[in-house]
Formats: C-alpha cells, sequence, structure tokens
C-alpha cells in the first residue's frame, strides 16, 4: 500500500492505495432507505453480499442513521471516525472483498453539530467531511451539522483514482474540477437527495454534467423514495447512463472500463484543451 499525497499548496486529505492495476472496476450501488435506528442499519449491513469480483460497493449518505426530522439535533447519533458503523462497513468490506463507501455523522468539536462524513474502508482507509451543506430548497443543514475543512479527498481503488463528494456537492462543479485536476478518474457521489418538483430532473441533470465536463465516470447513489428521489445511476465520460434505478430500493451493478475512459479522453480533450 502506499498514500497519496497532498498536492502541492493545497489541503488534500491522503488516503491509502493499492498497487494493483485492472482495465475495470466493477461497483455495485446500493440505493437502499437508512432508518432512524442505527442498530437497524449496521444488521442490514451484515445482510448485504458482494457480486462476483465486486471491487466497489457504494451506498448512500447518512446510511448510519437517517436525517430524521428536520426540527432533531443529530448531535447525539454521532459516533467516532472508528466507532461502532465504522466497524461494521469494515467488516463488510472483509466479507465481500471489496472497498465500500458509506455515509454517516462523525463526531466533531460541536457536541450538537457533527460533520457529514463518507467512510471509506476495505483495501483503501479513508474519510471525507461533506464540504458544501445543503442550506436549499428551504433546508438548512448547517443549522444540524457543520461543514468539512476544504480539503477533498481522492483515494484509488484497483488501479482507479476515485474523488469523494457528498450530494449537495454535486452543484458545484469547481469541486468535481478541483478532483479532477488531481487525477480522478471516477467521482463517487453518496447522497440523500431529497424528493420535490423538479429534482429528479436536477439529480440526472447534474450527474451527467459532472460526467460529461470532467470526462469521468460518476457513480451516484442515493436514498430512494417517498423521502428522496432515488435514481442511483453511473453514467460514463460521455455521458451514457450505464445503469440507472427507479424510486424504490435496489441493488444496481457496473462494470467501469478504463477503455471506454481513454477513448471518451481523446474523443473529448476538453480537459488538455483548457485555457484559464
Amino acid at each position: 500500500m502506499r498514500p497519496i499525497l497532498p498536492a502541492s499548496g493545497a489541503g488534500w486529505q491522503a488516503g491509502t492505495v493499492s498497487d494493483a492495476n485492472s482495465d475495470d472496476l466493477r461497483v455495485r450501488l446500493v440505493q437502499w432507505a437508512s432508518d432512524l435506528d442505527p442498530t437497524v442499519n449496521r444488521a442490514r449491513l451484515r445482510d448485504l453480499e458482494g457480486g462476483s469480483g465486486t471491487d466497489l460497493v457504494v451506498l448512500p449518505e447518512a446510511f448510519a442513521r437517517d436525517f430524521g426530522p428536520v426540527q432533531d439535533g443529530l448531535g447525539r447519533f454521532a459516533e467516532p471516525i472508528d466507532g461502532p458503523f465504522a466497524a461494521s462497513v469494515e467488516a463488510l468490506a472483509e466479507e465481500v472483498g471489496a472497498t465500500v463507501v458509506a455515509g454517516m455523522f462523525e463526531q466533531s468539536p460541536d457536541a450538537e453539530r457533527p460533520f457529514n462524513t463518507l467512510v471509506v474502508r476495505g483495501g483503501v482507509r479513508a474519510s471525507y467531511r461533506k464540504i458544501h451543506l445543503y442550506d436549499s430548497f428551504g433546508h438548512r443543514e448547517s443549522d444540524r451539522l457543520l461543514g468539512g475543512a476544504l480539503h477533498p479527498v481522492l483515494v484509488e481503488v484497483d488501479g482507479f483514482r476515485l474523488g469523494l463528494m457528498t450530494c449537495y456537492d454535486l452543484r458545484f462543479p469547481e469541486l468535481a474540477r478541483a478532483l479532477v485536476a488531481e487525477g480522478a478518474e471516477v467521482l463517487v457521489v453518496p447522497a440523500a437527495w431529497v424528493a420535490g418538483e423538479r429534482k429528479i430532473d436536477h439529480w440526472r441533470t447534474l450527474v451527467r454534467a459532472r460526467a460529461i465536463e470532467n470526462t469521468v465516470f460518476v457513480v451516484a447513489v442515493g436514498q430512494p423514495a417517498p423521502r428522496y428521489c432515488g435514481h442511483s445511476m453511473v453514467v460514463d465520460p460521455l455521458g451514457d447512463v450505464l445503469v440507472e434505478g427507479g424510486d424504490d430500493e435496489a441493488v444496481l451493478d457496473a462494470v467501469l472500463d478504463r477503455e471506454v475512459l481513454t477513448r471518451a479522453r481523446h474523443t473529448n480533450p476538453s480537459l488538455a484543451n483548457r485555457r484559464l
């Protein structure tokens, strides 16, 4: 294993990477709803089976415990980054032989407002604290959670470099571009995309836009209806949808082919053509 080092002048969090390289990355998207009881969610992790040769399993934002009613504080549901939920994620990773990404509320210096964190376990050990809090469409996530420092996280799984984003981060193209500038070939976006007018259209449009403008794969995994939008999807670097869920709970599989990435960046060399 070797570290991914922070870029010069940038506050990147170091992750760990495997020395193995592969021509494809097999991903499993788990569009499951999280319960208000954390023990129920940890138990569901034990029931999740790995696909044949799966390299990466992605669960939604806040899978450790749902956000719950907007008036409820989340501090009492926060855990340390090596607490019970992270341990369950690590156990799942060992069981299925894959790297697993899932969302949790992590303890912070503010006892009432935890971080909204992605925990990564398996062949890679890392975490990412959501930068952009959902103060939009009538919601105020910043009343209940702390935003992470401006330290985007890049890790590597089986030779593919992955940039981590969470839900509302998707609306900020500069974060995706910063990850791609550091070498990201795949953007992984766990979400709990709140349902509402135009919201599925926004979700699908933004996932495809981030893929097309950056010539990367995007693996976007949401929680299902009725509270959230579902429609977990994988989009390739030319904007083609490889797989997409519906409104309800689902488990989806896709294969990310490096040759597709190489051809897309040859066909559309927009990253090389940029003028700053």
